[in-house]
């Protein structure tokens, strides 16, 4: 299934404003279910370096999804692919 670039571009933007997301996040600010197939894709398609986390706190667990930069010209690489997606 084709993924969904106005969602991918959602996640990216937040990666980049607060180097962090959790499943929670996605469904709240964006109505984003599929976190972890949008995170695969930016990871295989864009190269991203995006690690996982698992948290736990209250009872439960989650996974908090961290963008590693590599270097200074990730954030303008990136930059580049929301400004041609939007």
């Amino acid at each position: 299934m084709k993924q969904n670039n106005t969602q991918l571009i959602e996640v990216m933007k937040h990666l980049m404003k607060h180097e962090s997301i959790t499943s929670w996040d996605a469904i709240q600010d964006y109505r984003i279910t599929r976190l972890s197939a949008i995170i695969f894709t930016l990871r295989k398609e864009y190269n991203m370096n995006i690690d996982s986390h698992w948290k736990t706190g209250n009872g439960k667990r989650w996974t908090e999804y961290t963008w590693v930069r590599k270097s200074d010209s990730d954030e303008s690489v990136i930059a580049n692919i929301i400004r041609s997606g939007e």
